[in-house]
Formats: C-alpha cells, sequence, structure tokens
C-alpha cells in the first residue's frame, strides 16, 4: 500500500461525502492526499478541502494547484446545492487525524479523540497517542482515575473526530518537519538541475 492509497477511517456525511468523493481522486493525481471536506454556513456557504502530501506538508501553490484541479470537477457534477465559497487549506498544526499513519507520525503527542460508538459508556478522550495500527489508536491516559486502564485501545471505525492538541512542543515539531521537508524538496530540486541530460537531449555538434 502506498501512502496516497491508504484509506481514511474517518467519513463524511451528506453533502460532504459526496464532495470528497468527487475531489479524493483528483487529489491523488496530483500527489496528494485528503485529509477531510467540511462544508459550512461561513459567509453564506463554504466548501473546505484539507489536503496535504504523503510527508504531510502542503504549500500555498499546493492549495493553488489543488483549487484549480478540483474546481472544475465540483463545477460540472454540481454537489451543492448553493452557490458556495471554496477554500483549500492544510490541516495545521493541531490537525485532524484520519488514517492510522496520522497517529503513527505524531506518536507522543496530545490528542482529543471523541467517539461515535462509547467504549464501556465513554465516547471522549483525551491522552497521549502512543501508537496505531490498521485497526486500533492506542492512547496513554495520564489523567486516568486509579481503577481506570492507564492505555485505552480505541477502534478507528468507532472514532467519530480525532485531532492534535494544539502545544507549544507541538508547534516546535510542526515548524522543524515543515522545514526539514523544505530543504529536503530543495535538494531533490538542486539535485535534478545538475543531473546530466539524456543523450538524445544533449546539444549536437555537427562536423564535416
Amino acid at each position: 500500500m502506498t501512502d496516497l492509497s491508504e484509506p481514511r477511517f474517518y467519513r463524511e456525511k451528506g453533502v460532504a461525502a459526496r464532495v470528497a468523493q468527487l475531489v479524493e481522486p483528483v487529489l491523488a493525481d496530483l500527489g496528494f492526499r485528503l485529509v477531510r471536506v467540511k462544508v459550512s454556513a461561513q459567509n453564506g456557504s463554504t466548501v473546505q478541502i484539507m489536503a496535504e502530501r504523503p510527508d504531510g506538508t502542503m504549500t500555498v501553490e499546493d492549495c493553488e494547484a489543488v483549487s484549480r484541479a478540483v474546481s472544475p470537477v465540483l463545477d460540472l457534477e454540481d454537489p451543492v446545492a448553493q452557490a458556495y465559497h471554496l477554500e483549500v487549506s492544510s490541516p495545521g498544526i493541531d490537525r485532524p487525524l484520519v488514517r492510522a499513519s496520522d497517529f503513527r507520525r505524531w506518536a507522543g503527542y496530545d490528542a482529543k479523540i471523541e467517539l461515535g460508538v462509547p467504549l464501556e459508556g465513554r465516547k471522549r478522550f483525551r491522552g497521549i497517542v502512543r501508537d496505531a495500527d490498521e485497526t486500533t489508536a492506542t492512547i496513554e491516559l495520564p489523567d486516568a482515575p486509579g481503577d481506570e486502564e492507564v492505555v485505552a485501545q480505541l477502534s478507528l471505525a468507532d472514532i467519530a473526530e480525532a485531532r492534535l492538541v494544539l502545544s507549544d512542543e507541538l508547534i516546535r515539531e510542526s515548524l522543524r518537519r515543515g522545514k526539514a521537508a523544505g530543504e529536503a524538496a530543495d535538494a531533490a530540486g538542486e539535485a535534478a538541475d545538475e543531473a546530466p541530460a539524456p543523450e538524445d537531449a544533449r546539444p549536437r555538434q555537427n562536423t564535416v
């Protein structure tokens, strides 16, 4: 399974679900992953599409490219009944967690999770992300009462909403990762510029 093909456990409902169905393959063709679609009454009506590259980055230029690509599809299929504003953005620092790999990537950081199906009568959890496999997220509960399990195993299929909790530590780490990804992209671009041209593309000199 590639990063682009990893499924989301999060699923939109109603109009947002239809928009997600339309734009997800368009994003994949461009090398992006859909994070979430949200339709709100902001500014009359707003369709927000959160997206990212497999490494978690998303630049302003990336947002513009996604907007240009999905706009014709949405205009053609017309999934939203009324006029709306299209907003394409990165997931942000306190990002939603929508794939198993999101939990693994942000292990060690605080998250809030709400279940659609209660676990032993409880729907809301806050704790440190420890790990995740394809079906379950492991969350450490630092403030759990003495008679409660310190570690919670949450079924991804039962999660209605999950996101990181904003903190100074999370901000610093997000900035560090963004800088590292940018430097890696610059290095790759420089390497491509310095690579010798294919034989057929090199200037040829005619000799007599």
